[in-house]
């Protein structure tokens, strides 16, 4: 099989994904980030660039978004949201990040495949994204792809939709969130 074969197979996956994901879980993760003084995401992995990715286009929005862990981030506040972004649910470093902000007393928001594990658990809200775990045990989303592809890329798309929906909220189109975009290259 050739390259463009296996990418078809890849969107047909995302397409069947797609109807899978709660619009009731998406508006109230939409919600939270709205009602946020600031955003604060963090992911492990490829996750982790997910949740890069998603703080940039919030900032290009203009919503105060950070990434844990980067030098220039700000001090997380009660009246903060932290969204964690892990397939499992599991990840130390992320189980850490989501006590501390519990104990200021921000508000802990999560999308994963996981909703039953200690961070979905800790979480305030969950948005539960299909896909397959990295080790595909037990997964009942089958997936040619390795690992957690499947879910990666359903959260990357699920950000871009989430930002299309902001966009409108905020009657932003392109150009005028170009205008935050960086200049100094």
């Amino acid at each position: 099989m050739d390259t463009i074969h296996y990418f078809n197979k890849i969107v047909k996956e995302l397409e069947h994904s797609a109807p899978l994901i709660s619009s009731d879980e998406a508006e109230t993760l939409f919600c939270h980030i709205v009602g946020a003084k600031k955003v604060f995401v963090a992911g492990a992995g490829r996750s982790g660039f997910i949740a890069k990715s998603f703080a940039m286009r919030m900032m290009h929005m203009g919503i105060d978004a950070y990434v844990v862990g980067e030098t220039v981030t700000a001090t997380f506040e009660k009246d903060d949201l932290l969204l964690l972004c892990t397939g499992s649910g599991e990840t130390k470093t992320l189980t850490a990040i989501g006590e501390k902000a519990k104990t200021v007393g921000g508000t802990i928001a999560v999308v994963t495949l996981s909703p039953l594990s200690t961070i979905g658990k800790m979480a305030n809200t969950t948005v539960t994204l299909p896909g397959a775990p990295k080790d595909q045990d037990g997964s009942h989303h089958e997936t040619i792809q390795p690992m957690g592809s499947l879910f990666e890329q359903i959260m990357l798309l699920f950000f871009d939709a989430l930002i299309l929906r902001f966009m409108h909220h905020k009657e932003l189109d392109t150009n005028k969130m170009y205008g935050k975009h960086a200049n100094l290259e």
